[in-house]
């Protein structure tokens, strides 16, 4: 049984019809064939070119900044196709209604392209590049709502808000480095809210797919459902990360994250991941989600000075962001393509190399005087994870091989 069985809607809701735009190429079929493809070869392109700057001079982003630039592609480039894959994909699962293909979602795709051509190359000044790479995630939030309200499926307009957070924080990266040479405090509010998008959405997916894995091995204990606690522990979250977005440093910022991680921690051994040790694109999942604790710890001991700021927020980006999205990436490149849900070797290997990525990195500025090898073992870990998606998913994801499509 594939994630599209277990996601189907509700009894009495039509289900979702697959591959409404049939006429034309089969990646514009459904939005998480280009944006997922895309994003996997955007990822490998990005690292490559952001290597290049740091070893070669490479001259990427223009004025922006090669650092600027880095910063915000991985957040606002990559990110958000992995999010509009997985939005475009999961709304019609929501809401029974059909999903967006053909030449609106061929519209939506060449904008995003337009971003990134844009902000690697801003021929036309900054600000001109800011505003097309800004007009994406507000088409895509709008987009979002008119399914999301027409469908009636009021608990997802959480999901919403989030969309409409990010593209605010899109708009105050872009006038930060414009006016200020630099975007750190948005930075981190990107990165705040989709840590929030994974703790929402993460356990909503998590503990369900493990519960489904665990039942069908006859296993009787089960995950958590959710509960008061679970409430707590993303409330938590949320205060601490308000405080490391608005304070950075300091007593209060460590207590909060330090409590947040404590939380996040506990959630998910709630949701018994050890018990998928044997099964790869399951444990993923969990190891992407473990990644959000282990990263409002690393903002803890950043805020008391314990590690550079840097370490603890690439442990969330590579760690938590990376990992969760590449998980949901080849789970649901299978399951929505009417393939058996397990990873093969290569898909294990780029887990692997992802989780040695996100290890790695973190480390650079911890060994000074290793940082440049520590850097370039962790980016290429991730453009090895990134090129197996794009090898063994991309064939997948622009043919038509079965009616389940």
């Amino acid at each position: 049984m594939n994630d599209a069985a277990k996601t189907a809607p509700a009894a009495g809701r039509k289900p979702v019809p697959r591959g409404i735009a049939r006429s034309g190429p089969a990646i514009l079929s459904y939005g998480f064939r280009p944006f997922f493809l895309l994003a996997a070869l955007f990822a490998l392109l990005s690292m490559i070119a952001w290597i290049g700057a740091l070893a070669l001079g490479w001259g990427i982003g223009g004025d922006y900044g090669a650092l600027n630039w880095h910063a915000h592609e991985l957040l606002f480039g990559y990110a958000s196709a992995a999010l509009a894959g997985f939005m475009l994909t999961a709304i019609p699962n929501w809401t029974g209604r059909l999903p967006v293909s053909g030449l609106p979602l061929l519209g939506l795709v060449t904008l995003w392209l337009l971003g990134r051509v844009a902000m690697a190359v801003p021929l036309f000044g900054l600000p001109v590049s800011a505003l097309v790479d800004a007009a994406f995630l507000p088409l895509l939030a709008i987009i979002a709502g008119i399914e999301i309200v027409a469908g009636k499926n009021w608990k997802n307009l959480k999901i919403l808000a989030g969309l409409t957070a990010l593209s605010f924080a899109n708009l105050a990266f872009h006038a930060s480095v414009i006016f200020n040479g630099a975007a750190m405090e948005a930075s981190r509010a990107a990165v705040g809210i989709y840590i929030m998008l994974i703790v929402v959405v993460g356990g909503r997916i998590v503990p369900s797919f493990t519960r489904n894995w665990l039942v069908r091995r006859g296993e009787t204990r089960l995950p958590a459902p959710f509960g008061r606690f679970d409430t707590v522990a993303i409330v938590g979250l949320l205060a601490a990360l308000i405080l490391w977005v608005a304070l950075r440093d300091g007593l209060p910022t460590a207590l909060g994250a330090l409590a947040a991680a404590a939380l996040q921690a506990l959630r998910l051994l709630r949701w018994r991941g050890w018990r998928t040790v044997d099964e790869p694109i399951l444990l993923a999942l969990h190891i992407g989600y473990g990644f959000v604790a282990l990263g409002m710890l690393a903002v803890a001991c950043a805020a008391l000075g314990w590690i550079a700021d840097a370490s603890a927020l690439h442990v969330l980006t590579v760690g938590a962001i990376g990992g969760m999205t590449f998980a949901v990436m080849t789970r649901a490149s299978l399951g929505h393509t009417g393939r058996t849900i397990v990873a093969s070797g290569p898909t294990s290997m780029g887990y692997l190399c992802l989780l040695l990525a996100a290890v790695l990195r973190p480390f650079a500025e911890l060994i000074p005087t290793q940082y440049h090898t520590l850097l370039g073992l962790a980016g290429t870990c991730w453009i090895v994870a990134f090129a197996i998606f794009v090898v063994e998913y991309g064939p997948m994801l622009m043919s038509r091989r079965n009616k389940a499509d």
